[in-house]
């Protein structure tokens, strides 16, 4: 069985904030490449409007899930709540009680796998 956790987070970009979107989200996406080597996957996406985000991301395990937000939580929380407004957390995989802990804020739902296979 995969120990792999993904989430899909859903957000409105904040009155105003539009502009500052872009900055932050480089700053976060280089700083998870460098820093959290089990972060597998992050990517954000934007709607033409620049209203709505959508983030991806994939960490290796709980623990990897636990070293992102260490990080996240000193270095952009504040920044990220600024800009974004969390509608809908989706967690996919075997997402411990500390992690859905960390998660409630954002609203997060966790969904176990059923049936399916990872390569």
């Amino acid at each position: 069985m995969s120990e792999i956790i993904e989430w899909v987070l859903e957000m409105d970009v904040r009155d105003g904030q539009g502009d500052n979107v872009q900055p932050l989200l480089e700053e976060m996406v280089q700083a998870a490449e460098a820093d959290e080597p089990r972060t597998l996957h992050c990517e954000f996406y934007m709607s033409d409007d620049r209203r709505t985000c959508t983030v991806l991301e994939r960490y290796a395990d709980n623990a990897a899930v636990m070293a992102h937000f260490a990080q996240f939580g000193g270095r952009f929380a504040d920044r990220f709540t600024e800009l974004f407004m969390p509608v809908r957390l989706t967690v996919y995989g075997p997402a411990t009680a500390a992690v859905m802990s960390v998660l409630a804020g954002y609203g997060g739902v966790r969904l176990d796998r059923v049936a399916g296979f990872h390569r």
